[in-house]
């Protein structure tokens, strides 16, 4: 059993069964719970002769707590924050006092302590009295209050801490979860995106590369760094995550040859607002790839509409380099792509909206392709290549079946889609 974190919102009930499982399995001879109860028990016990109060105390420290009972109180107190439940959350922290300062997640450092989770969901009747009793993590919370759009909190903890200067970075919390009031807020209490040297700082960066895929969102936090004095590149690409279809027809009338281009990693992810030369976002590449792609990858449904119809061609190709990676067109980013994400993350069927436009105006079904990208495999780096895929194959090859939409691949195969 490896180092655990906490569900946002912790099943306390689930957490029961995890322990009962372990015991289950020590009393079996099982390798890894033995592995387990050596690395994470306080004593050495006779696996066969361990109790339940054992698997719960191995379960509770690969979670980072001391013990059951502190995992016990993290998801009850969780769970009466997101009920909103003011008594109970007061009765734990009255008999636990120490928990004011601790993360109530334990090991999630990003939900805060109990006051910064709090602000997260907005209960502003627990973050008042949790302020009674001595939490003092405001500027944790008003990070987390505006990264959520919870505007109405976020204005009672900065009323509460004084009314400070806003802090440098701040605008990078609403920037990742795509929150345009989050960021609206923060401009209308004094945050900046230029330095003292007139140089842009507005996280523009963090906004492309957000595993968020709101895009009104996007158009309009951009809009408003544009607007608070950032000078964004006047690129295609740059017009596409600013949602400016105006902008896109002046560049299509410059260079009439704009949607058979493919563009860099560079240009994709310019090194001027901060973007590594490695990041990517997760699912099919993107580098070498047109503005097509780039609309199925961040969900820019609107803009791949107005491509369709001035005539772009939906069988375009990525470049290949020179080992003969690329090749593959827009339909292979509607089987696997971020987007496809959050329908999966919720039990929703992934929106089949792009694979419907491509398909419907012929979109090649069998076309082959060969990929190379990198993942993250236990902390490391590793490049797989994928050869001769056609896209129903990337989607069956693809490692993390999360980012793969199911709908889109039968529906591709009941236009003639072969493995």
């Amino acid at each position: 059993m490896p180092a655990r974190r906490l569900p946002v919102y912790p099943d306390l009930d689930q957490l029961r069964r995890q322990a009962k499982d372990l015991l289950r399995a020590l009393h079996a001879g099982d390798a890894g719970a033995l592995a387990d109860l050596k690395q994470f028990h306080t004593k050495q016990i006779d696996p066969a002769k361990a109790r339940l109060a054992d698997a719960q105390l191995v379960l509770a420290r690969s979670y980072d707590a001391s013990g059951w009972t502190r995992l016990v109180l993290a998801c009850k107190l969780i769970d009466a924050i997101w009920r909103d439940d003011l008594e109970t959350v007061r009765s734990i922290i009255e008999k636990n006092p120490k928990l004011l300062h601790e993360n109530a997640g334990i090991r999630n450092n990003n939900w805060g302590p109990p006051m910064s989770y709090a602000a997260n969901v907005g209960r502003d009747a627990i973050i008042c009295m949790l302020y009674e009793h001595g939490a003092r993590d405001l500027e944790h919370a008003i990070g987390r209050a505006t990264l959520q759009g919870k505007i109405e909190t976020a204005n009672m903890l900065y009323e509460m801490l004084g009314a400070p200067p806003i802090p440098k970075g701040a605008l990078d919390g609403p920037a990742y979860t795509l929150s345009s009031t989050g960021t609206a807020f923060l401009f209308e209490h004094g945050a900046t995106v230029l330095d003292e040297n007139g140089a842009t700082t507005a996280p523009v960066d963090v906004v492309i590369c957000s595993d968020s895929r709101k895009p009104a969102e996007k158009h309009r936090i951009l809009e408003m760094y544009v607007q608070h004095g950032a000078q964004p590149p006047d690129t295609p690409v740059m017009a596409l995550h600013r949602g400016r279809i105006d902008l896109l027809e002046e560049h299509l009338r410059r260079d009439p040859r704009l949607f058979e281009r493919t563009f860099s990693h560079h240009e994709i992810f310019p090194a001027e607002f901060g973007c590594s030369e490695y990041v990517d976002t997760q699912g099919t590449p993107l580098h070498g790839t047109t503005l097509l792609h780039m609309c199925v990858d961040w969900d820019e449904f609107e803009i791949a509409e107005w491509l369709v119809e001035k005539g772009v061609d939906v069988n375009a190709k990525s470049a290949v380099d020179p080992n003969g990676f690329g090749g593959y067109t827009a339909l292979f980013g509607a089987v696997v792509c971020y987007a496809n994400f959050w329908g999966n993350y919720r039990g929703e069927a992934p929106d089949t909206r792009f694979a419907r436009l491509l398909l419907d105006h012929g979109a090649d079904v069998n076309v082959r392709a060969s990929i190379r990208r990198m993942f993250d495999e236990d902390g490391k780096k590793i490049w797989k290549e994928f050869r001769d895929l056609t896209p129903l194959s990337w989607g069956d090859a693809y490692p993390s079946k999360i980012l793969v939409s199911q709908p889109a691949m039968r529906m591709i195969e009941q236009r003639g889609g072969l493995r």
